[in-house]
């Protein structure tokens, strides 16, 4: 509502027909508004043709950024140019969720575990001893760090502070309430490249952000918004001690903290902002089991961070509903695709999978405990308890070992010996559990995530399953014409099983399984030709997106077991990227991997690109004491937590 002057100054109404009553005083009066006029127009004129000193308040998002006081710094990789950086100051939100009480309070029952509790745990990473770090290798890492600087100078040139750049019309997007989810995302991936400069810019934005300023937007995700503005802020403090980055991370920690006010404290997929306000939010019905599943790491960490037990508890009782269903379900051991939160029941999906929907609630099971550093003691139990109950029905049900002519892929140019792995789907009927052989470019990340577990529990059989999983999505990319694995895929399961033993070629299976329905068009083409003499049933989804998982398991493999060959398929993984997805300004999704030349460019570069794939492509060529494992626990975005007991 517009205020009148008369209703806020009723005194000034009189002044103002005092001061015009006399003819003579109307003219002087005029006179002075005349000259007010000129000298204000004049002051306008040059205020918007000279450099402003603060930023100029748009009511569209901003194509180019303005950087308050100092001159924007070089894109190059080299020391920050001599100007004083930009102050990285906290600056509060407009609303303060901190002081907003809840509707469904409850008593703190979970407490973070007391140092002198915690047990040490085997080490992690390959001790790399007499490590060199030979100038081939510098080279693809100085490749991937210049990948990621023509990116990231792309989105401060045409999409500053907007959630993502289109990289192929160079628009900027609003995909995550508009709190710059790439500036945020990318946080830490600067930090460890070495761009101390590009650093303070990026860090000095986001501790400027207004979580109540959505743009419109009544709710937000609560999975993606801890997991890329929550981890990301709470990963670029943990690097690099700046404490406003910490404030900034805990006020949105408040906030998502109302998610878990509901009548029984497990939290919906949407944060509805009016509805926390008013007491109204409740669990969903028909949720992925991976967001409330995959909160506990970051709000862990938090707790960790601040000595505020209240984060820890309210992702202990996510855990405490989990580890309580486990054996509940039509899988009894893992947790369906979706589940009724607000019944608390896990037992109306009959779909399982380690892709989407649900991957990171299991990834986060072994990472707890790495976090935490508890080994024996009852948390880390309870969650050993889970993540090997959980593994034992993935290896007997959704585990496939796929049936193929030939391994020839990409292998760092050696046959690929016939273990390789995918993860599969189940579906569990009352009669039978059938294992599907489709596999998604999403699931990848298990390679990586058997590995820990090997590493962490102390399971030597996970090790090897863990290599296998990631050498097969590491093949993959090399048996498409661009070089690049699809979304989503069919194989032919090998009938011999996965364990033990050879695969043998079965052509009357394949035809079988292969057959196009009576009818329709029985033509193969020759791009689907290509890709089924590699043991390629379908391809149902043949985009790539830019996705991380599979470099993200190849890297785990590689820190994990020292093997040097890993890198090389990185290397062959990252040129294939590179050269189907590269666009004027950056990199794009593209819709089919399937096709010889160039490819279809979807014009969306999510903020994973900069977070999580090409951080992953830079530390495979990386000297391995670069964010160790032993030091650091990733999040699902890819952002290094640092570990209980270790020190900045």
């Amino acid at each position: 509502m517009t205020i009148l002057p008369s209703r806020q100054f009723p005194g000034a109404v009189h002044a103002f027909r005092q001061a015009t009553a006399h003819p003579h005083h109307r003219r002087r009066f005029r006179l002075i508004v005349v000259i007010s006029g000129i000298v204000l127009l004049l002051f306008t004129y040059s205020y918007i043709l000279s450099p402003s000193p603060l930023p100029v308040k748009v009511s569209k998002p901003i194509l180019k950024p303005h950087f308050p006081q100092y001159q924007p710094p070089s894109s190059s990789p080299s020391p920050p140019s001599s100007k004083s950086p930009p102050p990285i100051q906290f600056k509060p939100s407009s609303f303060n969720w901190t002081l907003f009480p809840q509707s469904h309070p409850v008593p703190i029952i979970h407490h973070l575990p007391a140092k002198q509790t915690a047990h040490k745990l085997p080490p992690i990473q390959h001790p790399f001893k007499n490590y060199q770090h030979s100038p081939a290798v510098a080279a693809r890492q100085e490749a991937v760090k210049s990948a990621f600087l023509r990116s990231w100078n792309a989105y401060k040139s045409h999409a500053w502070l907007a959630d993502e750049l289109a990289p192929v019309s160079g628009q900027p997007k609003k995909t995550f309430a508009g709190w710059s989810a790439t500036l945020v995302d990318a946080l830490d991936t600067l930090y460890i490249m070495g761009l101390s400069d590009e650093f303070a810019v990026a860090a000095a934005a986001a501790v400027q952000i207004d979580w109540d300023n959505t743009g419109g937007d009544t709710s937000c995700n609560v999975f993606e918004t801890t997991i890329r503005y929550l981890g990301g802020l709470i990963s670029a403090y943990d690097l690099s001690g700046e404490h406003a980055l910490l404030e900034k991370a805990q006020e949105l920690g408040d906030m998502l903290l109302m998610a878990f006010d509901t009548p029984n404290r497990l939290p919906p997929f949407w944060l509805h902002f009016d509805n926390a306000k008013n007491g109204k939010q409740v669990a969903g019905t028909n949720d992925p089991s991976a967001s409330p599943g995959s909160l506990s790491l970051e709000f862990t960490r938090l707790a960790m961070l601040t000595g505020e037990d209240k984060y820890f508890d309210a992702v202990s009782r996510v855990t405490d509903f989990l580890e309580k269903t486990q054996a509940d379900s039509k899988l009894p051991g893992m947790w369906p695709r979706s589940i009724n939160f607000r019944a608390e029941s896990v037992n109306g999906d009959s779909a399982f999978s380690l892709g989407a929907l649900a991957d990171s609630l299991y990834e986060y099971l072994v990472k707890m405990v790495v976090l935490l550093g508890d080994g024996k003691g009852e948390e880390g139990a309870r969650y050993k308890k889970m993540y090997k109950n959980a593994m034992e029905v993935v290896e007997e049900h959704l585990i496939f070992r796929p049936m193929l002519p030939t391994l020839t892929g990409n292998s760092g140019g050696k046959n690929v010996p016939q273990d390789i792995l995918f993860m599969g789907e189940a579906v569990a009927y009352s009669d039978r559990v059938e294992r599907l052989a489709e596999s998604q470019h999403l699931s990848c990340f298990a390679g990586g995530m058997f590995g820990l577990g090997g590493k962490v529990f102390e399971l030597e059989k996970h090790n090897g399953v863990g290599e296998r999983l990631a050498r097969g999505c590491g093949w993959a990319y090399g048996a498409f014409p661009t070089g690049v694995m699809p979304e989503m895929f069919g194989m032919v399961e090998c009938q011999q099983g996965w364990k033990d033993g050879p695969c043998e070629w079965d052509d009357k299976l394949w035809e079988e399984k292969t057959k196009k329905p009576s009818g329709g068009d029985s033509t193969i083409s020759a791009a689907e030709k290509k890709w089924k003499e590699k043991g390629f049933r379908e391809v149902r989804d043949a985009r790539y997106i830019l996705r991380p998982e599979a470099i993200e398991s190849i890297f785990l493999l590689y820190r994990m077991t020292g093997k040097e060959d890993l890198r090389d398929i990185a290397w062959s993984m990252f040129e294939s990227v590179m050269e189907t997805t590269k666009t004027p300004l950056a990199n794009s999704a593209i819709k089919d991997v399937t096709v010889d030349g160039e490819t279809h460019k979807l014009d969306s570069m999510e903020s994973f690109w900069l977070a999580e794939t090409l951080k992953y492509f830079y530390l495979i060529f990386s000297p391995p004491d670069l964010i160790s494992l032993d030091e650091f626990v990733f999040n699902t975005e890819a952002h290094p937590f640092r570990r209980a007991g270790v020190e900045r």
